[in-house]
């Protein structure tokens, strides 16, 4: 078990130190494509950081030396996977940072390369541990989607008062039949129709359980069915209460 712990750890910093260069809006398109494109290369370089992010993402950046000496100490099988996640996520955020949301299926898309890849990576490692049988990309895909979505509809105001920079990833689809700029969402003269759009970024959440529940269901190992039921299962209560109440303009 020590083996996947590990690897599912580094696969987590790994992730987490690309989503922080994806997250740095004071980062030039110009310099920030480049690097997402690279970062399943850097993984392998001792001697690679980049200066971006706050806080403990900065931490984690300023020494990733740490997170790629771990990663080279895995197996084979859990770094392959790796690899092939981070090169895939990166190029699908490098395709966004030049492409707005627009349609439900660039939501779906875009969902895809920042969590279903994760489902996916995350389904290749316990599967290289000899622990569990390879799940479907469909549902693997479905696991990370239900979690990314929800978090887009719960961090709406966040995203929208990012500074220097708003970061948009509610489909245009959906919000513009209730208003004609995303950031209206937060007015307090527009909370019903904040509540309809609500309805209707919720509902294309849902659509995922299904899959979920059909995902969970299969897995045998029981630290593993526990480390992927609770974050879904606490979704359920203070995320949804929460998007029931309208957090747009609180």
């Amino acid at each position: 078990r020590a083996g996947l712990r590990d690897a599912v750890c580094i696969f987590y910093l790994v992730l987490r130190a690309l989503d922080t260069v994806e997250d740095d809006t004071s980062i030039a398109a110009e310099v920030k494509v480049p690097i997402l494109m690279a970062f399943h290369h850097h993984i392998y370089d001792r001697e690679w950081h980049f200066a971006c992010g706050t806080k403990d993402y900065k931490v984690l950046m300023d020494e990733f030396h740490h997170v790629s000496t771990a990663f080279l100490e895995l197996g084979p099988s859990y770094q392959n996977a790796i690899e092939d996640i981070t090169m895939r996520m990166g190029a699908g955020m490098a395709k966004f940072i030049c492409k707005e949301v627009e349609t439900i299926d660039d939501y779906d898309e875009y969902c895809h390369y920042v969590a279903g890849l994760v489902g996916l990576g995350l389904s290749k490692l316990f599967h290289a541990s000899g622990k569990e049988d390879l799940a479907s990309d469909s549902l693997s895909n479905s696991m990370g989607l239900f979690l990314q979505k929800t978090n887009i509809i719960r961090d709406y105001l966040e995203d929208i008062n990012e500074i220097p920079k708003s970061r948009m990833f509610w489909p245009r689809q959906i919000w513009s039949k209730y208003v004609n700029k995303l950031e209206e969402l937060k007015d307090e003269e527009n909370s019903v129709k904040a509540v309809r759009c609500l309805t209707e970024m919720v509902a294309s959440g849902l659509e995922h359980v299904e899959d979920c529940l059909a995902y969970m269901s299969a897995l045998r190992d029981q630290a593993i069915y526990l480390f992927c039921s609770i974050p879904h299962t606490k979704i359920g209560r203070p995320e949804l209460c929460a998007i029931a109440r309208c957090p747009l303009h609180t």
